[in-house]
Parts: C-alpha cells; sequence; structure tokens
C-alpha cells in the first residue's frame, strides 16, 4: 500500500507574486515571495534520501546544505513549480521543481535545498 509509505508529514507554502515598481518612471517587475501561513499543513508524505544527492559545504558565517531529494505525496496533493515545502520533523525549507502525476497513484516531485530559497 502506497499510504504505509507516506512516513513523513510537510507543510506546502505556494509562491505568490505581486509587481513591483521601483518609482523613477520604471516598469513593474516580478516580485516572489511566500505567505506567513502554510497552504496545505501536515501532509502526508516521504522524503526520498539519498547520500549522493545530499552535500555540505563550509562556509561563514555558518555551513550550508545543499540537497536535491525526491518528495513523495498522495495523488490529487496540490503542489505547484516554486512551491516551498518545509519539513514538519525538522524545519528544513526546500524548493519544489515541476511535479509529476504517477498514473494517478501518487505524486513525485523532486526538490532543492540551497544556501537560501528562492524560486528556481
Amino acid at each position: 500500500m502506497i499510504e504505509q509509505l507516506f512516513d513523513h508529514t510537510c507543510d506546502i507554502y505556494h509562491v505568490e507574486g505581486e509587481m513591483n515598481s521601483p518609482g523613477y518612471g520604471l516598469p513593474a517587475a516580478p516580485n516572489f515571495k511566500y505567505g506567513p501561513t502554510p497552504d496545505a499543513a501536515s501532509v502526508k508524505c516521504h522524503f526520498g534520501v539519498h547520500n549522493s544527492s545530499v552535500s555540505t559545504s563550509q562556509q561563514q558565517p555558518h555551513n550550508d546544505l545543499n540537497a536535491r531529494l525526491k518528495l513523495y505525496l498522495p495523488a490529487g496533493t496540490d503542489i505547484r513549480l516554486n512551491d516551498k515545502i518545509v519539513n514538519c520533523e525538522n524545519g528544513l525549507a526546500y524548493t519544489a521543481e515541476l511535479p509529476r502525476n504517477i498514473r494517478n497513484h501518487h505524486l513525485t516531485v523532486y526538490i532543492k535545498r540551497t544556501d537560501a530559497q528562492r524560486p528556481l
């Protein structure tokens, strides 16, 4: 059963865009951000972690954790490109790539963690 695979939970924040003009007659440019509350909270999921997909680099003033993981979600979950995914167990945030529907059985989406979370 696929439900037994979903042993983690995550919060999903949809990216919101607004047009902001810097003034001085310059054209408006999109500004992307995430809302303060999740659009989908405590969603059952599974983070597929492989040793080769996670790396740390020593930087000042802190170490950076870079990762590209595969996230498994139930079919019908509302997840979109550039959504922010937060692991409820450890608070790590990821940015979603393009989700794939696997035969209306479940969804898979690659998620990236970089030193600064930003839309791809």
